[in-house]
């Protein structure tokens, strides 16, 4: 619409992942390199993590249009597959021709023969094999067992599939679990792609500008893209529809260059964030509430008859937001990937340390999670932030967990919880909660009661019925917790070395029993005890229970007097 106006060929900030306007900043030369240098490599596991919008995508289209001769391809853009189906979109993507044994019934095991059968063929006339997963935060636990069993199929000098996995930055966490430290060991290469600093947020854009053809003068003035960057937060993506809307709204009210004003309204009308940098409430309404805004402008300036527009009079009619039904919504971002469930924790005897005040005698009466939540926690690094200070934790720009790291401070996460697995865990953490039009983000579990459970949403605290929550939550739950020198986020379940000394230690003081014997019996004692695994094998809520049972300060769940 506005692409002539500004003397372009081509509108630039499609979101569309074209390779032409791939931007290479450094870290995006190196994601290429990263991806390049897996297919040269000696098989197994090439990881590339990113924030969304961060340009994953468009690096790998790029990877793509650099593949090495020789080399098949396979490519996965939808991962949330069974096993079954993986292997025959694998074994599709090859064009393998596949015969099952039991015909109509194809096997697991007849498809990884006939891949076995094609990795051999094709190794033997020098040729290499690269499967690509995309959006492989979404993979389920037993598919990624299934991928790492594919990378056992080898010859004593090379395995013959390379994978490599494109995800969120939730995928990195899903790898560091316990039970996928297999799979952890075969990554021969992983990247995580940052966002751009306001440097290269300038050049990306001027770049993107030049790619579609510019030639007139460059139309964003220095203060706008100053404002790009921040409202941003240097994504890809987002730049891209920040600034396509911005210069629609310049073009509709037929100015020649952007402004930091207009960048500002552009921002309401795409992210609800108002020049202050406060959410707006959530509202069908709201991008054509903006005056001046974009769209309207340009309806106004085509005369088009739209919701924006009386047809009747010819008149502008802005349709005013309704604060008071649409602050209740929720404006959610998607859920991430979580680690698996613990097991039933009883709960430690240890006093709380709160992290919000006890209700009243009289407990708050429940209201609807759908129409009580004035705001929401659009990401997980939001939510882990709003939780971090119950543990004294200032996290900063980056990945929440890696931070908290450096504080002896690990993140727990698990998909499949229930109240009374969080009632014996006793320690605030985050949910994901959808509202009534499965629209999903996130809140921090602060209190728990008999009856009702209370929610801080972006600094707003809720109390909601337990059935209502119910209702409205994923079952998911994620906390951080405490860890002695040396935890390296696994299973401890090693008879020796500085971390089993450590734990025979403090089981020995929990216990009452002289320290000494075999390592693994007494932790299958004390997570009997507990009511956990008897398994011996010290894990995250083992460390949680321990913590409890010795008194270390971590923060408890609020509950009803």
């Amino acid at each position: 619409m506005y692409a002539r106006f500004f003397g372009l060929k081509r509108e630039p900030f499609s979101i569309a992942p074209d390779p032409r306007y791939l931007y290479m900043s450094d870290r995006h030369r190196e994601a290429l390199a990263h991806l390049l240098y897996g297919v040269k490599g000696g098989g197994g596991f090439v990881l590339l993590t990113g924030e969304i919008g961060a340009g994953k995508t468009t690096v790998c289209r790029c990877f793509l249009e650099q593949i090495p001769p020789r080399c098949n391809v396979a490519y996965i853009f939808n991962p949330k597959l069974t096993v079954d189906e993986l292997l025959k979109s694998i074994c599709d993507e090859f064009r393998i021709p596949m015969q099952a044994s039991i015909p109509g019934m194809a096997t697991v095991k007849d498809y990884v023969d006939a891949l076995n059968e094609f990795l051999l063929k094709t190794h033997s006339v020098g040729q290499n094999n690269v499967l690509i997963i995309d959006e492989a935060q979404n993979l389920s636990a037993d598919v990624l067992e299934q991928l790492r069993l594919l990378t056992n199929l080898e010859t004593n000098e090379r395995k013959l599939l390379q994978i490599i996995l494109i995800g969120q930055p939730e995928l990195r966490t899903m790898l560091a679990r316990p039970e996928l430290e297999q799979m952890a060991q075969r990554v021969i290469a992983r990247f995580h792609l940052d966002a751009l600093s306001p440097k290269e947020t300038t050049q990306y854009i001027r770049h993107r500008m030049a790619v579609a053809g510019m030639t007139r003068a460059f139309p964003f003035d220095a203060n706008a893209i100053a404002r790009i960057h921040e409202l941003s937060r240097g994504i890809p993506r987002r730049i891209n529809l920040l600034c396509d809307r911005a210069l629609l709204g310049a073009y509709g009210n037929q100015r020649p260059n952007v402004d930091r004003t207009m960048v500002e309204k552009a921002s309401q009308e795409v992210f609800g964030v108002a020049a202050d940098g406060a959410r707006l409430p959530w509202s069908r309404n709201k991008r054509w509430a903006v005056a001046g805004g974009g769209i309207a402008a340009c309806v106004a300036l085509l005369g088009v008859g739209t919701v924006a527009m009386d047809s009747r009079h010819g008149a502008p009619t802005a349709a005013a937001p309704n604060p008071a039904a649409s602050a209740t919504r929720l404006a959610l971002a998607a859920p991430s990937a979580s680690a698996a469930a613990p097991d039933h924790l009883a709960a430690a005897s240890a006093p709380p340390a709160a992290i919000a005040k006890p209700a009243a005698s009289a407990p708050a009466p429940a209201v609807s999670l759908a129409t009580g939540v004035k705001s929401a926690i659009h990401s997980e690094r939001d939510a882990w932030r709003e939780l971090a200070p119950a543990w004294d934790l200032k996290l900063g720009d980056g990945d929440p967990c890696q931070l908290a790291g450096r504080a002896q401070v690990e993140c727990f996460r698990s998909t499949s919880s229930n109240l009374a697995l969080i009632r014996q865990l006793a320690r605030p953490g985050i949910i994901s909660v959808r509202d009534e039009s499965d629209k999903t983000g996130f809140a921090v579990l602060t209190g728990l009661g008999t009856q009702t459970a209370t929610l801080s949403t972006g600094g707003v605290t809720q109390t909601v019925s337990l059935a209502t929550l119910a209702s409205m939550w994923k079952g998911d739950y994620a906390t951080f917790f405490r860890v002695p020198p040396g935890y390296v986020n696994k299973v401890v379940d090693a008879e020796t070395g500085p971390m089993a000394e450590w734990l025979s230690a403090q089981l020995a003081k929990v216990d009452g029993a002289p320290q000494g014997g075999p390592l693994r019996p007494r932790v299958s004692a004390f997570q009997l005890a507990q009511g956990l695994k008897a398994d011996g094998l010290a894990g995250p809520t083992t460390f949680m229970q321990l913590n409890r049972a010795m008194g270390i300060p971590e923060p408890r769940l609020s509950a009803e007097r």
